[in-house]
């Protein structure tokens, strides 16, 4: 199942390439769907893959296209059992195993209304579409950037390793071979500043929860503070790997919730006393800051020079009409590599792949 699961992972990879919605919690339902299917009939794996890959009509050509060309050239003909079975499946998993009428229509107003769910503004949601969301972002699998590090290894290629090539020598009297090195990697760093103030409430658990994905990922390279009127690092809260546990116990460490936000005072606090040297700073507010904002804008500028890339995650950014007026939005700008939306679970997954391509 492991080699399937690989293989099905690297199709959805080849298939983002090409521009297709081909998410990581799309890719989930493909394997949740297989489990019930023989995975050695092309056409079966043909159609869950369409129905659980695919989002748009435009994706369609583009779906036939890669899987023609990442099966060898196989290409599934309309199977209607094919059809009725995934779609079984998927109504199953949302109605708790009660699956509809046999006529093919389950399938499509599931994945139809996942499809809603994921674009919907979380601060609008009901606490099931909620729960429902929040379910999907403790499956996401947050990639990294990497970086070069310092250290080396062995390698085939790469620099020369003198040390390594004349000890080998010494030992056995002539250079039998040339030994090479190169630098090894590591993920790059994230810091995220999570603003819990009044005005964030809609949000702040929802970012909380991202922020435990990306902890779950890479616990090494993630670190994660609460901003309001008090920066509070809750990164050891966030290690735990059930989320609601994670919750709760950062829940209990943050003094200030629903308060106001001093971001300036809060980033020349953490600029004194931490670094964000190389990592990417990652600030989630809508920016009404309480305090100076001019002091905001020196910090801002401080972080700049320091980190490898600062990105704001602001809730309204998500809307057409959004425009950056806040006093501190406005000292933020020029300063910012990124300012992207964060309103709702689509959003979060574009920023996971920016924080993977940075």
């Amino acid at each position: 199942m492991d080699e399937l699961a690989a293989t099905m992972t690297g199709f959805a990879r080849t298939l983002r390439a090409a521009g297709v919605a081909a998410d990581h919690e799309r890719t989930q339902n493909l394997l949740r769907a297989l489990d019930h299917l023989d995975v050695t009939d092309s056409g079966e794996v043909y159609w869950a893959g369409r129905l659980t890959l695919c989002a748009t009509p435009d994706d369609l050509p583009r779906y036939d296209r890669c899987f023609a060309a990442y099966f060898a050239g196989r290409r599934a003909t309309p199977a209607r059992a094919a059809t009725t079975s995934v779609t079984r499946h998927l109504a199953e998993q949302d109605t708790g195993g009660e699956a509809g009428d046999d006529d093919g229509t389950t399938a499509p107003a599931t994945a139809s209304r996942t499809e809603v769910l994921r674009h919907r503004d979380v601060a609008r949601l009901s606490e099931a579409e909620r729960a429902e969301v929040h379910r999907m972002l403790a499956m996401l699998r947050a990639g990294r950037a990497r970086r070069r590090s310092r250290r080396y290894e062995s390698a085939h290629r790469g620099v020369l390793d003198q040390r390594r090539t004349i000890r080998d020598a010494l030992r056995k009297g002539e250079v039998a071979r040339l030994r090479h090195r190169r630098h090894t990697t590591r993920p790059r760093p994230v810091v995220l500043f999570v603003d819990v103030s009044g005005s964030m409430a809609p949000y702040a658990e929802t970012l909380l929860r991202f922020a435990h994905a990306l902890v779950r990922s890479e616990p090494r390279a993630t670190k994660v503070y609460s901003v309001g009127t008090r920066l509070t690092p809750i990164t050891a809260e966030l290690r735990h790997r059930d989320p609601g546990t994670a919750l709760n116990e950062a829940s209990k460490t943050i003094p200030d919730w629903s308060g106001g936000t001093r971001l300036g005072e809060e980033l020349k606090e953490f600029l004194a006393r931490y670094s964000a040297r190389g990592a990417i700073a990652v600030i989630a507010s809508d920016g009404w800051e309480r305090g100076d904002p001019e002091l905001l804008g020196t910090q801002m500028a401080r972080l700049a020079r320091q980190a490898y890339r600062v990105i704001w995650v602001n809730p309204h950014k998500g809307y057409e009409d959004y425009q950056p007026l806040t006093g501190g939005m406005r000292a933020a700008l020029p300063h910012l590599d990124d300012l992207v939306a964060g309103h709702s679970l689509a959003a979060y997954e574009q920023l996971s792949e920016r924080l993977a391509h940075a």
